[in-house]
């Protein structure tokens, strides 16, 4: 979204992630465990906001400043700047190995891109521009290492929905069916998880900035959409939904609220369990603005959500909560329920460290 961009350009984008309305309902925590990350050195003082965890040893992560960061053992990272994007603000990443990742950057028409390296990161492709001058896109997702989905902002008062089936190679735009946008309705651009997919065609993107924050799913790979409104609030350019995850085809959760107001108390998630039909209030904690909401892979019915207000954590699959911790954060991501990372404002990066947060052990296959 164009105006959360130029706000976070403006400011020092620590107050990116704010707090939603909370509900009566929300549970406050008896205690709060004992803090599960503990900081690493990034190499960098850039925002950070893309993260893609490959495996326990293996994550990628992006940010402003035509900035990348790789760990191959899981505890060290290397900061890398991609030639020839200079001035770049990568929003998204998403990586398949240690050699192979797509970078998206958001910006008003070309300057939304997307290069691929192979090679670790030591060179960058240009793959694809954005040609329309009105546009911007927001995020990407893959459903495997082939097939993956882009949203954009809308142009000519419809979102912009491309596809790949190369790896990201190339990109079609597909029907604008279902996706005819409201006055002042965008996405943000402030963790590359306003859109998620599920499966082999299951897709949904969340929204904000109009009368009412809604939810777009499609369940034939972004051909058809349909749009149901969200509980959490909107109306403003800075309010809505910004992040959106699903455990399976059915059970998904929303966060977002007012990255204006970051410790405003107003509802901060909603959750779905019919794939995304309808929606019921479903507050996280800790109270505030919420920018990620991610699942844990092998802990069932686990969400972590994260921002400006903190990080939370469910393990029955979003219907109460228990505060992780009040660093801000932009976004977080898990390779399996021991490991995972949260990256944010200044170049911050922290791991998680296993045994300390009450994430359910993996399921054993």
């Amino acid at each position: 979204m164009k105006p959360f961009l130029a706000l976070f350009s403006a400011t020092l984008l620590c107050a990116i992630h704010l707090p939603i309305q909370a509900q009566a309902q929300a549970q406050t925590p008896a205690q709060t465990p004992a803090p599960g990350w503990r900081m690493t050195d990034s190499g960098t003082q850039v925002e950070l906001r893309g993260l893609s965890v490959v495996s326990p040893t293996v994550a990628w992560a992006s940010g402003a400043k035509a900035t990348v960061l790789r760990t191959v053992d899981g505890e060290h990272w290397q900061a890398m700047q991609v030639a020839g994007a200079d001035g770049l603000d990568f929003r998204d990443i998403q990586a398949f190995d240690k050699d192979h990742a797509l970078i998206m950057s958001a910006g008003p028409g070309d300057k939304s891109r997307i290069y691929q390296t192979s090679d670790g990161g030591a060179s960058w492709q240009l793959l694809k521009t954005n040609q329309e001058p009105a546009g911007f896109w927001d995020a990407f997702a893959f459903f495997d290492a082939k097939n993956g989905m882009l949203f954009g902002d809308a142009v000519n008062g419809r979102f912009q929905v491309l596809v790949t089936a190369d790896g990201g190679a190339s990109w079609q735009e597909q029907s604008h069916a279902g996706l005819t946008a409201l006055p002042n309705e965008g996405g943000f651009a402030a963790s590359g998880t306003c859109i998620a997919v599920y499966g082999k065609q299951a897709a949904w993107i969340v929204t904000g900035g109009a009368d009412a924050a809604r939810v777009f799913r499609s369940t034939d790979l972004g051909k058809s959409w349909a749009a149901s409104n969200l509980p959490i609030p909107a109306a403003a350019a800075s309010k809505g939904a910004f992040s959106v995850a699903f455990l399976d085809e059915k059970n998904g959760m929303v966060v977002g609220g007012d990255y204006k107001l970051p410790q405003l108390d107003t509802l901060n998630a909603a959750r779905t369990e019919d794939g995304g039909m309808s929606w019921v209030a479903s507050p996280v904690l800790p109270k505030g603005f919420m920018s990620v909401i991610a699942t844990v892979p092998g802990a069932a019915h686990t969400y972590v959500a994260a921002g400006l207000a903190g990080s939370g954590i469910s393990v029955d699959g979003g219907k109460s909560w228990r505060v992780l911790g009040t660093t801000p954060v932009n976004t977080v991501a898990f390779a399996n329920a021991s490991t995972g990372w949260a990256i944010g404002p200044k170049g911050l990066l922290m791991t998680y460290q296993a045994g300390e947060l009450p994430l359910p052990k993996p399921v054993a296959k």
